[in-house]
């Protein structure tokens, strides 16, 4: 399971270096995508092949999923780790996600999201003051 929250720098050559307690459940070749809430979204091979599983039975049919299927695979980009467990992110992604030289790397259990350091703490602050009105509504439902 991916969890915890990690900051890095993107080198000057746009690469990334990946937590050590990341790269095992990663793996060797990952795949980088953009993510909703303007970050990015970095799946093992093997979860991506369930993910663009279950895209695949969207079908075409609904303008809703076309364009979520646009979004989503049209932005992801397989790539490799390299032997220090740094990965390369294409300009388009970090243009998308905003990153500069600050990230921070959070697991959320299936995926790494890379945010830009700022917009972290901004998104994060924004969701703790919400906590404890999302986890009542997850106790409605039988989750909490």
């Amino acid at each position: 399971m991916l969890i915890g929250e990690y900051k890095h720098i993107i080198d000057p050559k746009k690469r990334l270096s990946l937590p050590s307690k990341f790269r095992k459940e990663l793996g060797k070749k990952v795949v980088l995508t953009r993510g909703l809430d303007n970050c990015l979204f970095v799946y093992p091979i093997s979860e991506w092949k369930k993910i663009s599983a279950k895209l695949a039975e969207l079908g075409v049919g609904k303008a809703d999923t076309r364009g979520f299927n646009r979004f989503i695979l049209s932005g992801a980009v397989e790539t490799a780790t390299d032997s220090l467990g740094r990965i390369l992110i294409p300009d388009f992604l970090r243009d998308f996600a905003s990153l500069k030289d600050k990230v921070i790397l959070a697991g959320v259990q299936t995926r790494v999201e890379i945010w830009d350091e700022k917009k972290w703490r901004e998104y994060k602050e924004r969701i703790e003051r919400q906590a404890d009105d999302m986890a009542e509504k997850l106790g409605e439902i039988g989750i909490l």
